[in-house]
Parts: C-alpha cells; structure tokens; sequence
C-alpha cells in the first residue's frame, strides 16, 4: 500500500512534467525562429539601405567605394575589395576596404588577376571558400599582404557583362562566409550592376556636354581668327582635361608630310615633348600614314614604337587617333598615362575621336577663311602694283621728261638749271624704288613655299647621311613667320656646319637640336654625346665661321662640354622688333 500509495504521486508527477518540458522546447524553438526572422529581417533592411546608399550617388569612383563598404558591412567581412575588369581580363582598378594606405604602398602594385582572383574572372560564379591556401588556384599573398583564410566573391554584371568582381575575405565571428552570405552578396552584386550602370551612363551625358561645350569654344575662338598656335594650345589641354590624361600631344606634318612636328602639348614634361619632330618610324607617323587607331598598355615599352615623345617622357597607357578623316589626316593627337596609371575606357577613345573630327573641320574652315583673306590681300597688291605700274610710274616719268625738256631754256640759269636736274634724278630714284616695291609684292609669297621648318627638316635627312643615324630635331616657336630670310639663311649655315663637326670629329652616337624662336631671340643649340672638343687642335676654320655668323647677326656663340660627354654648341641671334 505504502509503495503503492507513494508510486501513485511520483508516476503523476512525472507525467505532469514531460509536458512542461516539451512546451518550454516548443518556446525555445519558437524563440529561435523568431530570432532567425528578426535577423533576416534586420539583414534586408540592412541590405535595402545598402541599395539605397549606392544608388543615391551618380559619381562612378563614389558608387564603387560604397559598393565595397557596403558588401563589408552586410557580411561582416573584415576585408573588401572591387576589381574593375579591362582589356584582356585583367584588373584595371582595384578598391579596397580594411586594407590600410601604409599596408597598400609595402604590397607594391595592385592585383592583376593571378591566383584565386583569376579564376575568379575566367569563371565568373559565385566562389565560398574555407580557406584560401587550400585551393589548387591559389598562388600566396606577396610580402606585406595581411593574412587572410575565409573567402567569399561575386561578379558584378552591367548589361549582361562583367564589369568586375566582389572580393570579401574573413568572417568575422564565424569561421566561414555561409550560404546566406553569399546570396546577400549576390543581390547587393545585382543592385551594383543597375547602379553601376547608371552612374557611368551620367558619367557619359557629362562629359559629352563637356565635349560639346568644348567644340563650340574651338570652332568659335578659329573662326573669330585667334592664332591658330594658341587654339591648338588650349585644344590639347582641354583633351588632356576630359580625358583625365597626364600628357596630350598634337603633331602636325612638317614639308612633305613624311616627318611630323608636335606642335602642342599640355601636361607632364609638356616642355619637353613640344616641338619634337617626330620620324617614319614613331607610331604617330603610322597612325599619320595610316588613319588608323593605335593604343597600347605602356606606349613607351612598346615595341611597335620607336622615337617620338615616348621616348624622351616615360609614359604608360595611351592611344594616338588621327585628326581628321581617314583620306585627309591632319596630324595625330597622342593621349597618355604615366606608367601605372589607368587604362583609358573606350568611350573617352570614342569621345576624343569625335573631338578631334571636329577640331579638324574647323581647322579647315579657318584654313578656308585664311585663304580668302589672303587671295583678298593678293589681289590688293596685285591691284597696287598694277595701279602703281600704269598710273604712278608714268605720271612720274612724264614729269621728268617734261622738267628734261625745260632745261634748254634754263641755259642762262646755272642755279636753276642745277635744281631741275636734282629733281629729275630724285624722280628717276622713286621710280627705281617703286618697281622694287612692285617685284616685291609679287614676289612675297613665293619665297614664303619653302617654309624655315621645312628646309630644318630637310637638313635633318641630309645629315643623316653622313652622321650615320638620324639627329633629333626640337623646333619650337613662330619659325615660318618671324625669322628673317637672312637670319633663316645663316640658322642654316650655322646647323649644317655644326652637324658636320659632328659627323667629322665627335664619333658621336646621338646628337639632339634645339632650334628656339622667343619674342627677340632665334637660338639654336646642337648637342652631341661624342668625344668633346679636343683641347691639342688650334685650328677650328669652322668654330671661326659659325662665330662669326653670330656676330654679323650681333648675336652670341658658345661652346661647352655636354653632360656627361660630348659637346653642346649654342649660336643666337637678336630678331629685329620692327617687320
């Protein structure tokens, strides 16, 4: 009874208990579900304004970076990266979370796509894993890479194409990226494309308002007749400006059209690249030649390129385009990056052609409108010398003849007679000066068909002959139009002689010339990286002559050891300030 009376009470106990411990289960569970709701539901909050955020932004470089932040900040990531894909898949641009400037600088140059990012790229998928040294594709971290193991990545897709790749390493509080981490980050991926999309579409309505802005100016500042020098001036810095570029060159043909001239340049080392004359073999002439499109990586590594700006300014990525059409070529605009710097997008390839088009045609306008003024002043002078020929000379000669035929009746007269005399020679003296005057209206612009530049030039080949390699030639200033024939004509004298020393003397390997037209001065400066001047010989017949050009001039002549050999030979000249 005892047992049975006491084993009543605790069978019902138990009983009584079991579904007190189910119930508090069912909470728990059902507490835990509410908890995994309420962090879903706090996750697409969290992803929601993370849409918002990098869609309330139309500037590409800050949508990127908040794409980065953001997939940071979703996954709990303790790193982030954005690689933005260019030619040939690799990565052009490289944006990063966690990583600081002071660790970036220690790790050198940015990925180019090696390793787990490359595959990445080739197989453009969504990629977990545990841990990154595990992988077969896995090449290390180069020295100074923080230590990374858990590893979560995406490709971002605009217009179903692959823009770049979402790179997420190291949970935080986990040991792993799960499932539910990788299909936040896909969505914030798919968010990114639209926002992506539409900053580079407000990035292109930009820059072709700019564009078209900029074309306006050029096309107004041409026809208003402002010089074309210093339009050509501000057209390469404003595509040096749009284009985000370090260096733009503009070379135009010079003689016959075999060698071009860099007439403007704006940028890095700007000073130096302008007035290079650029030959045959330098990728400006075969884009000059050709009327094609040639870009390239690192322009002055290239191999297709030899000489030209190049080869004188280290320079990375560029594109040269022809300015004009392809049957009538202009010059060649060249756009460049130092080493390093970004690749350039093909719609600022597209939008510096459309440019440059444009800059050509109202080059040739100009050039048009040039002409007309100057068939205008043509037939002007034509007219004077005709008015002065049939009108003036004969009024004059007629009076002469007619004071000729009074001096018979002036014979008692001495006094007279002798001043008579004095007038008809005066009057034979302004005859002779006015059909000087006639010839030389006439005459003008002939002389001007062989251009300074274009006999410099032509002394550059003739040199090449005997010196055994090409001279690089500088020519900068108003060349054509402000040096005087008999200041070009002993700038000529003075330049073959030099390069002949040269060629005789230096057992030089190079040799640099420098022609250099300022406001009052013509200056030319050729130098060599010979053997210099040797002090043993007196005797210098051609130093003597090149001197004494100088001097006849009132100008200067020096001679002084090149660095770190050779010899630098600088002749100037005053230029009159008077036409």
């Amino acid at each position: 009874m005892v047992d049975e009376c006491g084993q009543g009470p605790r069978d019902g106990g138990v009983s009584a208990a079991l579904p007190q411990l189910r119930l508090d289960e069912l909470l728990e569970g059902l507490q835990r579900q509410v908890a995994r709701v309420r962090a879903a539901r706090d996750r697409v909050h969290t992803l929601l304004d993370a849409v918002l955020v990098i869609g309330s932004d139309l500037e590409l470089e800050v949508v990127l970076q908040r794409i980065v932040e953001s997939a940071v900040s979703l996954v709990d990531a303790r790193y982030g990266a954005l690689g933005v894909l260019g030619e040939e898949g690799t990565i052009r641009q490289f944006l990063t979370v966690g990583v600081d400037e002071e660790t970036i600088a220690g790790m050198g140059h940015y990925p180019r796509g090696a390793g787990i990012l490359g595959l990445l790229i080739r197989h453009p998928e969504p990629l977990r894993l545990a841990d990154l040294a595990r992988h077969p594709a896995s090449v290390g971290f180069p020295p100074g890479h923080p230590p990374m193991t858990s590893f979560l990545g995406t490709p971002v897709m605009v217009r179903e194409q692959v823009f770049g790749n979402l790179y997420l390493t190291d949970k935080q509080g986990a040991a792993q990226f799960d499932a539910d981490d990788e299909a936040v980050l896909r969505t914030l991926a798919a968010a990114a494309g639209v926002a992506i999309d539409n900053a580079r579409l407000y990035e292109d309505a930009r820059r072709r308002q700019r564009w078209l802005a900029a074309s306006n100016e050029l096309t107004r500042s041409l026809l208003s007749g402002t010089d074309p020098a210093v339009v050509l001036e501000s057209f390469t810095s404003t595509v040096r400006e749009m284009a985000g570029a370090d260096l733009v060159t503009l070379a135009i043909p010079v003689g016959d059209g075999s060698e071009l001239v860099i007439e403007a340049a704006s940028g890095t080392h700007a000073e130096r690249a302008r007035g290079l004359v650029l030959g045959a073999a330098t990728l400006a002439a075969k884009v000059f030649a050709s009327g094609e499109t040639i870009t390239s990586e690192a322009v002055s590594a290239d191999p297709r390129a030899a000489g030209g700006s190049a080869a004188i300014v280290e320079l990375g990525p560029a594109f040269l385009v022809p300015l004009g059409t392809r049957d009538h070529v202009r010059g060649v605009l060249q756009v460049a990056n130092a080493p390093g710097g970004p690749v350039f997008a093909d719609t600022v390839i597209d939008m510096v052609i459309g440019y440059g088009n444009q800059a050509a045609l109202a080059l040739d306008v100009a050039e048009h409108r040039q002409d007309a003024d100057r068939m205008l002043i043509l037939n002007d002078r034509d007219r004077i010398a005709r008015d002065l020929h049939d009108l003036v000379i004969q009024r004059l000669f007629a009076s002469a003849l007619t004071l000729q035929s009074t001096l018979g009746r002036l014979t008692g007269q001495p006094q007279t007679s002798t001043r008579v005399h004095q007038v008809v020679d005066d009057l034979d003296d302004t005859i002779k000066v006015i059909r000087s005057t006639i010839y030389s209206l006439r005459e003008q612009e002939r002389t001007r068909s062989q251009s300074l530049r274009t006999r410099l030039v032509a002394a550059m080949e003739r040199a090449t002959q005997t010196l055994g390699f090409t001279p690089a030639l500088r020519m900068t200033g108003l060349l054509d139009t402000t040096v005087p024939t008999p200041h070009a004509e002993h700038l000529l004298a003075v330049t073959g002689e030099a390069l002949t020393n040269v060629a005789r003397h230096a057992r030089a390997t190079s040799v640099d010339v420098t022609v250099e037209v300022t406001g009052t001065q013509l200056r030319l400066e050729v130098a060599d990286n010979g053997c210099g001047v040797n002090p043993a010989v007196t005797r210098r017949s051609g130093l003597a002559n090149l001197r004494h050009r100088a001097e006849e001039l009132g100008g200067s002549f020096s001679l002084r050891p090149n660095k770190p050999t050779g010899t630098v030979v600088e002749w100037t000249a005053p230029l009159p300030t008077t036409p």
